[in-house]
């Protein structure tokens, strides 16, 4: 029943009307926690390549600086790690004020979602995944945009994942 539901505001969502939007991006939810402070950026890493520029020209294992938008799906953040998916900051999202109630989830540009998404996974500096939550980690939403410094890599599907080491929260334009 729970799978119907979900199943059925999907589509009343994109029913309804989910409109690319040009309204403001919200701005980063809190400051980082102080654990987090480690891992956030003072200043924003030169040289931020967006994700689908990424996914078409980064090799596993290489060092990148990528910008996007905290969003991809209704549920952007991983339970218990201080990760999350972001999406090539040119993907629109909807507007909640044209009926979308999760303009992160880009209901209505899901077909450009696929080839513009990135894993971000937080890593201390031994290199392993962060645990906690990353909303309230590096202080960061949906619909946050972020510039990360990692190490990317690639599963056997081509799908990108970064460990990131810096992540610098843009302030809302």
């Amino acid at each position: 029943m729970k799978t119907l539901n979900g199943t059925l505001l999907s589509t009343l969502a994109l029913v309804v009307g989910c409109g690319t939007s040009d309204v403001s991006e919200p701005s980063a939810s809190s400051q980082p926690s102080a654990e987090g402070a480690q891992f956030v950026a003072t200043t924003e890493p030169d040289n931020a390549v967006p994700v689908g520029t990424a996914r078409e020209s980064t090799e596993d294992e290489q060092e990148v600086t990528l910008v996007g938008r905290i969003g991809g799906s209704s549920e952007p953040f991983v339970e218990g790690l201080a990760a999350f998916t972001i999406v090539d900051p040119k993907v629109p999202y909807c507007s909640a004020d044209e009926g979308c109630p999760t303009p992160w989830d880009y209901c209505c540009t899901q077909d450009q979602v696929k080839d513009n998404i990135a894993t971000v996974k937080v890593v201390d500096g031994e290199g392993k995944p962060v645990t906690g939550d990353a909303r309230q980690l590096l202080g960061v939403k949906e619909l946050s945009t972020v510039v990360i410094k990692g190490k990317a890599t690639r599963d056997d599907r081509g799908n990108l994942t970064v460990a990131a080491t810096k992540v610098f929260v843009r302030p809302s334009e």
